[in-house]
């Protein structure tokens, strides 16, 4: 059974910090690319970060470059998204989504852990 469970968010003051973590089970966690998306109120589902399989590279949307950092354990099945300075406009449902490296129709998404950025 395909499982992809985030963890991790909550209510954070402005300038703070907050690590989630996606632990995948089901499917071969280091043939998968891995992403973070965000939602936030009334808005679309926008993609913040990604990995490689082999953790080599990254990308990351323009207004968290230098504060969210991407990164992945295969060992541990696990990615993470470390958020640092942390911004109200950062408040959104995060998910995590596995797609199947070089077959971009095989894709799994988590049911996303809240981020609330406020003081």
């Amino acid at each position: 059974q395909v499982q992809v469970v985030e963890s991790g968010g909550g209510l954070v003051q402005p300038g703070g910090s907050l690590r989630l973590s996606c632990a995948a089970s089901g499917f071969t966690f280091s043939f998968y690319v891995m992403n973070w998306y965000r939602q936030a109120p009334g808005k679309e589902r926008e993609l913040v970060a990604t990995i490689s399989t082999d953790g080599d590279k990254t990308n990351y949307e323009d207004s968290v470059k230098g504060r969210f950092t991407i990164s992945r354990d295969n060992a541990k099945k696990t990615a993470y998204l470390q958020m640092n300075s942390l911004k109200p406009e950062d408040t959104a449902v995060y998910y995590c989504n596995a797609q199947r490296d070089a077959l971009p129709g095989i894709v799994y998404w988590g049911k996303g852990t809240l981020v609330t950025v406020s003081s």
